[in-house]
C-alpha cells in the first residue's frame, strides 16, 4: 500500500468533519481518517494552533472560525450568496415556499444557499447539502448547460434513486436535459421526495457561461407549475445581471413548455 503524503493525511483530518458528524472527539479522528491516534493528535494539534478546528471545554472538536474565514473567498462560496441573496429573497416573497441556489462539484450539487418559509414542503437540503445533478431541479439545470461529453459520461453512470419516481434511465435523463434547454427550465417532481416538486432555472456570469442555478420547491400536490416559472426564471436572470451577464440584444428567454 502507498504511503499518504503529509498533505493527504492533514486533509483526511478535515474530511472527517460533516454535516452527520460536526463534532468528534479525537478518537473519532483517528478513527473516521484512518490514522493512529498518534498521527492524528499532531496533526489535530497544528490544525488547532492555525485555527482550522477549535476544541470546546469538553475536548471535543469542530471545525474552526479560520477554516469558515478561507472558505469565503471561494468565488462561488459566500461571494456569489452575498450577490444572489436580494433576488432569492424576492423570490421567496413572491412563493412563501423553499429557494435555494446550488453551484455544481462534480457529479453532484452543493447548496450555497436555503430560505425556507414557515409551511414550506420538508426538503432534506442544508447549505452544505450534497446531491446527484439527476435528482434535483437545481442538478437538471445546471447538467443541461453543460458540454455535451461532460453530460454523457454522466449519463453513462449509475443514476442512483430515491422514489419511485427518481430518474434512472440514461435515454429518459437526455431527454430531460433537451427539454430543460429548450425550455430554459428544470421541472423536477418527486424525485428526491415523494411530496416535493421544484422548479430551477440557470444562473450565468458574465462571459454567459452557466455556473449556478436558483430554484423553489413547494408541495407536489398542490404545485402550480405556470404559476412559477417566470418568478424562478426573473430571480435567477437578475443574479445573473448582477453578475455582469448581458442577454444577446433581439434574442428572448426560452419559453417553457405549456
Amino acid at each position: 500500500m502507498t504511503a499518504r503524503s503529509a498533505p493527504d493525511r492533514l486533509l483526511a483530518v478535515l474530511a472527517a468533519f460533516d454535516h452527520d458528524h460536526p463534532a468528534l472527539s479525537l478518537t473519532d479522528i483517528s478513527r473516521r481518517a484512518g490514522l493512529s491516534l498518534t498521527t492524528a493528535h499532531r496533526l489535530v494539534g497544528a490544525l488547532s494552533e492555525w485555527g482550522a478546528l477549535e476544541r470546546d471545554t469538553s475536548g471535543t472538536y469542530h471545525v474552526g472560525l479560520r477554516l469558515w474565514e478561507v472558505a469565503a473567498l471561494a468565488p462561488r462560496g459566500l461571494a456569489l450568496r452575498q450577490i444572489a441573496l436580494p433576488y432569492l429573497e424576492d423570490l421567496y416573497e413572491a412563493t412563501h415556499e423553499n429557494v435555494q441556489m446550488a453551484v455544481r462539484d462534480g457529479d453532484e450539487v452543493v447548496y450555497i444557499e436555503w430560505i425556507s418559509g414557515h409551511s414550506a414542503v420538508g426538503v432534506h437540503i442544508r447549505v452544505g447539502a450534497r446531491w446527484p445533478l439527476h435528482a434535483t431541479g437545481v442538478g437538471l439545470a445546471l447538467l443541461a448547460y453543460s458540454d455535451a461529453a461532460s453530460q454523457e459520461t454522466y449519463c453513462a453512470r449509475p443514476l442512483v434513486a430515491f422514489t419511485p419516481h427518481t430518474i434512472t434511465d440514461p435515454s429518459t435523463l437526455r431527454r430531460v436535459l433537451a427539454e430543460v434547454r429548450r425550455s430554459g427550465v428544470a421541472v423536477s417532481s418527486r424525485q428526491v421526495t415523494e411530496d416535493a416538486l421544484s422548479v430551477a432555472a440557470p444562473v450565468r456570469n458574465a462571459n454567459g457561461s452557466v455556473i449556478a442555478a436558483a430554484s423553489v420547491v413547494v408541495p407536489e400536490r398542490d404545485a402550480q407549475v405556470p404559476a412559477l416559472i417566470p418568478a424562478v426564471r426573473l430571480a435567477a436572470r437578475g443574479i445573473s445581471r448582477a453578475l455582469g451577464w448581458q442577454p444577446e440584444p433581439g434574442k428572448q428567454p426560452a419559453r417553457a413548455a405549456r
